[in-house]
């Protein structure tokens, strides 16, 4: 592959991976909170079950961010180790991949958990509403599932973003102060997705305020990688090294 070939290449990955950081972000927004509100309250089974079409939708829109993010580490992965110029870096890449991989998977976890509130709030209204325990806590066990599994791959999320701003702080292939910013945001994520635990609200006024640095981050990154992409000057120089 030529050095122009390989320049062209990073541009088109740059773009993917910036589209796909806005649609695994907006999916995110659109559901963690959507989903707690639609069924927040005593009644989840029953609002489950007279809310069904949107919690189809809120099931899609998990299902979109997994893919999304897993996506994200595959095409973003080839830039990295380009990049990489020792066997610490390219592992660190590789392990980035890994750590959006499990995160996908935990949110795999979350799309089954929300079916799963589905199925069970049918069987609810098909037993006639009956204030049964064994209704009432499957719905909160299944909710609290889908807090604790975004909890979960948020965190997962959080480690691996620290390892992929050192690896572009390193490598300078986007400006220095978009990776600070990510080192810095990612654990006030960290700490915000925790907050669960103690709040018990995954859309605490808490956990929102330490949430926004990262989620406007990722905009902005998005939209560089989009417009600008990967460094010219250090993309040129790794496809020196390779060439």
């Amino acid at each position: 592959m030529t050095t122009k070939e390989k320049m062209s290449s990073n541009r088109r990955s740059a773009i993917v991976v910036g589209v796909l950081y806005i649609v695994a972000t907006v999916a995110g927004v659109l559901t963690l909170a959507p989903l707690g509100a639609l069924l927040e309250g005593p009644g989840i089974l029953a609002n489950a079950a007279a809310n069904e079409n949107r919690m189809i939708v809120l099931a899609l829109l998990e299902l979109t961010m997994a893919v999304a993010v897993a996506g994200v580490a595959f095409m973003i992965y080839p830039v990295l180790v380009r990049s990489a110029d020792t066997t610490i870096k390219e592992g660190l890449a590789l392990w980035y991949v890994g750590t959006r991989i499990a995160e996908g998977t935990i949110l795999i976890v979350a799309i089954i958990a929300t079916l799963s509130i589905m199925s069970l709030s049918q069987e609810f209204i098909q037993a006639g509403g009956p204030d049964a325990p064994f209704y009432q806590v499957g719905g909160s066990v299944l909710l609290a599932t889908v807090d604790y599994a975004f909890m979960l791959g948020q965190s997962v999320f959080c480690i691996g973003a620290l390892m992929l701003y050192y690896l572009l702080f390193q490598s300078k292939i986007v400006p220095r102060w978009l990776s600070v910013w990510g080192f810095i945001a990612a654990p006030l994520m960290f700490v915000a997705g925790l907050s669960l635990m103690v709040t018990g609200d995954p859309n605490s006024t808490f956990s929102t305020v330490l949430y926004a640095p990262m989620a406007l981050q990722e905009m902005v990154f998005a939209v560089w990688l989009i417009v600008k992409g990967f460094s010219p000057s250090s993309t040129a120089s790794e496809t020196a090294t390779y060439a």
